[in-house]
């Protein structure tokens, strides 16, 4: 690839472009106005490996979608694949260090079929460093594209497929929104839905108000027509994704409509479950909390990253939101809805974490009675402004506070899965498990597995389960017949 001229798609990602935020309404386009190449794949195949949260995994689906729009089939492996995309996460340093050993192995793929196209696409590309890095080391990637524009894949690939032509187009841009983007889903019963995209609250450790825009929510008609086709198909859960799930509608300026309105609406449809993620504490109401008291089906499950215990530390952050309103916001949670299981996002050793603030944080996370948290040593990202934090603490005492909050977590996930001992849950079956064939395994509605002997033609369905064992990780139990 290192001989081949670029295409005239070629547009470096610019951080300084991705911080603007203007007050405009935003530009809403049909998928279908740009797709014009169907059969174009015909006889190729395919392969995504995706890195990342929910987000990554959904555009992924859309990604996967296209292609078989376009008549690309899957491969079945990596190295007899036609194309191979990476669709990456930039949230943390490790992720990317893992996408450019991965490139590095597929190297050798490519030696032996110089006309396989390798793309990188998702968060990644979205930072200048990370696109110069490509340009500079890596010159098998023949495609680079980012969030923005997944859209533009089916023209990307007749560009680089027959002009043998490199592609590098990532749009530092506030973004927009695509509908009627076709997608092939993962799961056959549980579904990821879009509400809303990008992200405005610009803490000062993430990256993701630069890789996705700012924050634009989808028109409720949409959503719902979303959700009403699934239901269609046979879906049983849906997952209402947004980087901050709580501020959908706050942009709208032609009417006021707020997520507490879409759960209302998204309750009275007949599908067995409604989950959301991920949300911020800034702008989680008692609204919304009343609202997913009522049940139905909204599950009593809610993920309300913290990330500290001390003010200082989440001003330094840039949280907008101090330890007192978040526990006002937990307490209001346990008391509208009593059997809710509460998950969290902490961050260890963020620059000029005392230890006095991180046992505040220790404390926090036994009083919330938390039944399960993503911990992580903080890591830093060039680009944004806690990467010029001073930063003295060492990685060998950043380690030492995650192993011991990590007890204090994990203590909370075992009293978490107590209180289901010899309960009768509704279990939605995933699968086998991961570890025996002859063992079922799905989620109930608080968001906890459970493992149980059963036939596998209940794999999708909802079933009753006794729960007979508990364990820190999952629960065991017996089929209610």
């Amino acid at each position: 690839m290192s001989n081949k001229e670029y295409s005239k798609y070629f547009v470096k990602p610019s951080i300084k472009d991705a911080r603007k935020r203007k007050v405009e309404d935003t530009v809403v386009l049909d998928f279908n106005e740009y797709f014009n190449l169907k059969g174009f794949g015909k006889g190729k195949t395919y392969r995504i490996e995706t890195y990342g949260c929910q987000a990554n995994e959904a555009d992924s689906e859309k990604i996967r979608g296209i292609l078989e729009a376009l008549e690309f089939t899957q491969s079945e492996t990596l190295e007899h694949a036609d194309i191979i995309l990476l669709n990456t996460c930039a949230i943390r340093e490790n992720a990317e260090n893992r996408v450019f050993g991965e490139l590095g192995r597929l190297k050798k793929f490519k030696r032996n079929n110089p006309n396989m196209i390798l793309g990188v696409c998702g968060c990644m590309p979205q930072e200048e460093k990370v696109v110069n890095k490509i340009l500079e080391q890596v010159h098998h990637v023949d495609l680079v594209f980012g969030t923005h524009n997944i859209y533009k894949l089916p023209e990307y690939l007749e560009t680089v497929i027959l002009s043998k032509e490199r592609v590098i187009e990532v749009f530092s841009e506030q973004g927009s929104i695509i509908e009627n983007m076709p997608k092939i889903r993962e799961n056959n019963r549980k579904a990821w839905v879009n509400i809303m995209y990008g992200c405005d609250e610009f803490c000062t450790y993430c990256i993701v108000p630069y890789t996705r825009g700012k924050e634009r929510s989808r028109d409720k008609n949409h959503i719902i027509t979303e959700v009403k086709d699934l239901i269609k198909e046979g879906y049983k859960e849906v997952t209402l994704l947004g980087q901050n799930v709580n501020s959908y509608g706050r942009d709208f300026k032609d009417k006021s409509y707020k997520f507490a309105q879409l759960l209302e609406e998204l309750q009275k449809l007949p599908i067995e479950r409604i989950r959301f993620t991920t949300s911020h504490p800034k702008d989680f109401d008692l609204e919304t909390v009343k609202v997913i008291a009522t049940g139905g089906n909204i599950m009593p499950y809610i993920h309300l990253p913290v990330q500290s215990g001390s003010n200082e530390i989440l001003k330094r952050m840039n949280r907008k939101y101090t330890k007192e309103s978040y526990m006002q916001l937990v307490n209001w949670i346990y008391e509208y809805i009593p059997n809710a299981s509460l998950t969290t996002d902490i961050i260890v050793g963020f620059p000029g974490e005392t230890e006095e603030q991180f046992n505040m944080t220790i404390e926090l996370v036994k009083e919330c009675r938390f039944e399960g948290a993503y911990t992580f040593v903080y890591s830093s990202r060039e680009g944004t402004p806690a990467a010029s934090y001073e930063d003295k603490l060492s990685l060998e005492d950043k380690k030492k506070r995650l192993y011991k909050l990590n007890e204090v977590v994990n203590d909370g996930y075992l009293i978490g899965n107590e209180r289901f001992a010899n309960k009768e849950v509704k279990v939605l079956v995933d699968g086998v498990s991961k570890n025996n064939d002859e063992i079922l395994a799905g989620y109930t509605e608080n968001q906890k597995l459970v493992n149980f002997r059963g036939p596998v033609e209940l794999i999708g369905e909802i079933v009753k389960v006794k729960i007979t064992d508990v364990k820190t990780w999952s629960l065991t139990g017996d089929l209610i017949e």
